[in-house]
């Protein structure tokens, strides 16, 4: 049996700072839902659910009793930190082998931690707008708020076997202006009103799209509107339409992921299943996925 006594201690100090705590499994993913609550049923509320694990970010707690009872129920678990308004921060992912890197012009001294792949999570207080899933012009640097989650030390890495360790002892401090503006979410034009029947996909000569802003905002616009318990199937839809875009030329693969991830994390998807349904449907259109995700 693990000990999970160094791992309780940390769990309670960070939500006795107002950080809810949750469990994730050995693979750095959430802990699989039990039979009472399937995925995708429209009728059961993940935020509302009392259940101790289930919908992975939506099972993140203050209370010291869950978390004992959360450790008991996972003792192999990681230690996860939902971000985002509901933890009031915002955390700076940065992957050094995807090119990511310190950027001390943007990136102000905050609390750091050493990630167990020798990156660096940058906690910042969240500054109660959007932000987007990935920093703009950067390669190799995610931005986790709503929707997202951070593996918290003293949690070990499932492959490298290092243990995530906090650097120092600052503060998390506020995001300066300029690293506001880098965390923006790209903003899709609004979608076009039409009446009438939907007329078919304009492409001018040789294939190309005619109007890629529209159709980017109308594949987003389908995404935002889908049901629950139909937003996965419809994002993937997007991101099939969005994947013949970048095939033909008339969009970036990086930007056409970053506009998709947004649009999952505005549906309220979790990352898993976000980047599932987006390197999916990017698989199915023969589109290369490789370097577009971190």
């Amino acid at each position: 049996m693990p000990d999970t006594g160094p791992l309780l201690s940390a769990a309670v100090a960070l939500a006795d700072e107002g950080l809810p705590v949750f469990l994730l499994g050995r693979t750095k993913r959430p802990v699989a839902n039990c039979p009472a609550c399937p995925k995708g049923d429209a009728s059961h509320d993940p935020q509302g659910c009392g259940h101790l694990t289930c919908h992975g970010f939506y099972a993140a707690t203050l209370d010291p009793d869950r978390i004992r009872a959360m450790l008991a129920a996972v003792p192999t678990g990681l230690l996860a930190i939902r971000t985002g308004t509901a933890a009031r921060i915002a955390v700076v992912d940065i992957d050094p082998r995807n090119g990511g890197r310190i950027l001390p012009e943007l990136m102000p001294a905050t609390r750091c931690v050493l990630t167990g792949a020798n990156g660096w999570h940058l906690y910042y207080r969240h500054p109660g707008v959007p932000l987007g899933a990935k920093l703009r012009g950067h390669l190799g640097i995610d931005v986790k708020a709503d929707g997202g989650y951070v593996v918290a030390p003293p949690s070990i890495h499932p492959i490298t076997r290092r243990p995530y360790r906090q650097v120092g002892d600052r503060g998390v401090v506020e995001m300066p202006p300029p690293l506001l503006a880098a965390c923006q979410p790209i903003e899709a034009p609004p979608a076009m009103t039409r009446t009438g029947p939907t007329p078919p996909t304009p492409m001018s000569a040789g294939g190309g799209i005619s109007s890629p802003d529209a159709l980017l905002s109308a594949h987003l616009t389908a995404v935002a509107n889908a049901p629950e318990g139909r937003r996965r199937t419809t994002l993937y839809g997007a991101a099939r339409g969005v994947a013949r875009m970048v095939a033909v030329g008339a969009l970036a693969p990086a930007a056409a992921y970053e506009a998709l991830y947004d649009a999952g994390v505005s549906a309220q998807q979790i990352h898993r299943d976000i980047q599932a349904a987006i390197l999916g449907g990017f698989r199915a259109e023969h589109v290369a996925t490789e370097g577009i995700a971190a």
